[in-house]
């Protein structure tokens, strides 16, 4: 009995801990700030000047990747892939890959997908940052 203690707490830390990730995780938070485009879900993390970006666009779903390193949860993708076509770094943050999702390219070569639970904040989002971009 005297030792049971022990693993009551690892088992609490534990799901405290699982309940943190999923919720750091659970959304994308992005914002438009000193001419750049911020992005953050959980560990995943993306800053890219406006300047910078070569092409935005809608489109209806992500291309065939390998997965670096990231998560798929019901309609969620987040993570680093690899474009198995350019062997470049991919960015995704979708939140559902049954909608659309807004595509962009950066540094010539660098692609970052993104989209919002709500289609409606996606659609706004894509129309705040194109307007933004020019």
């Amino acid at each position: 009995m005297k030792k049971s203690w022990f693993w009551n707490i690892v088992i609490i830390v534990t799901v405290i801990a699982c309940v943190l990730a999923f919720v750091l995780h659970y959304k994308n938070w992005s914002k438009i700030e000193d001419g750049q485009f911020k992005i953050t879900s959980g560990i995943y993390r993306q800053t890219i000047p406006l300047s910078e970006l070569d092409s935005i666009s809608l489109v209806s779903k992500l291309p065939e990747m390998e997965r670096k390193n990231g998560f798929s949860w019901l309609a969620k993708e987040k993570g680093v892939f690899k474009d198995s076509l350019t062997d470049s770094k991919v960015y995704v943050f979708v939140d559902d890959l049954r909608q659309q999702k807004i595509r962009l390219v950066h540094h010539d070569s660098l692609k970052l997908y993104i989209n919002f639970t709500d289609s409606l904040k996606t659609q706004e989002f894509y129309q705040k940052i194109i307007s933004f971009s020019k």
